[in-house]
């Protein structure tokens, strides 16, 4: 184990070590429009972990059972009635790198009310699926595709109850809008619950001109609804991220006519997607792609604090492991930091494991299985979904790469290096 010392934190370089294994064949049913289904070799799972193809030509849900031992095997994929889009750069309409939405949150799911809801950035819609409970992969387009309110939706969020979904728009129309969940006929538009951001966007989003958003999150009582802003520092003008914050209203679940802002302290910058801190009511921990992440107390921004972290590339995706009672920060260059926040929210990194293999970590998710937790990322450069197994306190393994690219052509669903999002189920003991 070889040691460094990180901005005076002192973490240990770990590589991950595993073989990419190949799922087995996968069934498909129907085409874009509707419901398709494609059935892989069924397992004993005891949950499944999802995410989208995002593909201008047709989005499909993809579901991977998970093992008890929490290895992936794909198993099916759903047509979401949408098409997916991407980011382009700046001066050039050229589309950027593998990560489409530039966003956390492009796939959700409810426990409480079995249900899971995509982002259709090109189509500018929502879809709903009701999942089985019995067999977490096997899903149900509820309704039709509904509009998001705006135009390029990034992200989406469920409430405690999961009877509430709520969107992100990045495009031209920007900003959230809110429905709620009718499980026989789909999403509904809640009245007075759509707001805008001043974001000057584009259709699809650009990178390189100015603000993007990262994602859209309830707060931990459901009083507030959060959306990360992404700022932008070589200007002309420089813009500073923060955090937008909507007031619901109890009653009716409207949200509030304006905002309130959070802003990073110090030379945090960009935050990107974020994470509820546990047993905190207003404190959530963002990763900042032009600092390391930052701490944001949204009833006392006295307590907020960012930390410094020599990335690999941009920290940009966060998870939270139960099991460990930390935060598990992803670095698109290679690299996942584990963070443990502290009684008075301050931060640290506890771990840092480093990639060999692969250098595209994505977006991720944490299941909580009854015998230990399981980050579960999407490597886009190389199309696999990458799998630690959560052991303890700073004994993060690597146990999987599943490739996911192979078997998914082989079925005929389009896919390039655009894959979003990552969302988790696990049965109810």
């Amino acid at each position: 184990m070889t040691l460094l010392t990180f901005s005076a934190l002192s973490v240990a370089l770990i590589l991950f070590a595993g073989t990419h294994t190949v799922a087995s064949a996968i069934t498909i049913t129907g085409h874009h429009k509707g419901q398709t289904k494609t059935d892989f070799t069924s397992t004993s799972a005891v949950g499944s972990a999802y995410f989208i193809t995002n593909e201008l030509t047709g989005n499909y849900v993809v579901a991977a059972d998970i093992g008890s031992n929490g290895q992936l095997t794909l198993r099916s994929a759903y047509a979401t009635g949408g098409i997916g889009s991407h980011v382009v750069a700046a001066g050039t309409g050229v589309t950027t790198g593998p990560d489409g939405l530039n966003s956390q949150g492009a796939i959700s799911v409810s426990a409480a009310s079995n249900m899971l809801t995509t982002v259709n950035a090109g189509s500018h819609t929502v879809s709903l699926f009701a999942i089985d409970e019995n067999d977490p992969s096997n899903l149900t387009l509820i309704g039709e595709p509904v509009s998001s309110g705006g135009h390029f939706p990034t992200s989406v969020a469920f409430n405690n109850a999961g009877d509430t979904v709520c969107v992100l728009n990045g495009g031209y129309i920007n900003g959230v809008s809110c429905f709620s969940v009718n499980q026989t006929s789909g999403l509904q538009v809640i009245p007075d619950a759509t707001r805008y951001l001043p974001l000057n966007q584009t259709t699809p989003a650009t990178t390189g001109a100015g603000s993007t958003v990262g994602q859209v999150l309830f707060s931990a009582d459901d009083t507030q609804l959060l959306a990360s802003v992404k700022g932008f520092l070589p200007g002309p003008p420089a813009l500073v991220g923060y955090i937008a914050v909507w007031d619901i209203n109890e009653s009716d679940h409207s949200l509030s006519e304006d905002y309130q802002t959070a802003t990073p302290p110090k030379n945090g910058n960009n935050p990107f997607g974020f994470t509820r801190i546990v047993g905190e009511s207003s404190a959530v921990i963002a990763a900042d792609t032009n600092d390391g992440f930052t701490i944001f107390d949204l009833a006392d921004e006295s307590k907020s604090s960012s930390v410094d972290v020599n990335t690999l590339g941009a920290i940009c995706w966060s998870a939270y492991s139960p099991k460990t009672g930390n935060y598990y920060m992803i670095d698109a260059g290679g690299a996942v930091f584990e963070v443990n926040v502290d009684s008075n929210l301050k931060g640290s990194v506890v771990q840092q494991y480093n990639s060999t293999n692969m250098i595209g970590l994505f977006d991720g998710e944490i299941a909580a299985l009854q015998n230990n937790d399981y980050l579960y990322i999407l490597a886009e450069n190389f199309s696999t979904i990458e799998v630690m197994s959560l052991n303890g306190p700073g004994q993060a393994q690597h146990i999987q790469s599943l490739d996911v690219a192979s078997t998914l052509m082989s079925a005929g669903i389009p896919i390039s290096s655009s894959n979003q999002g990552m969302a988790t189920f696990v049965k109810k003991v």
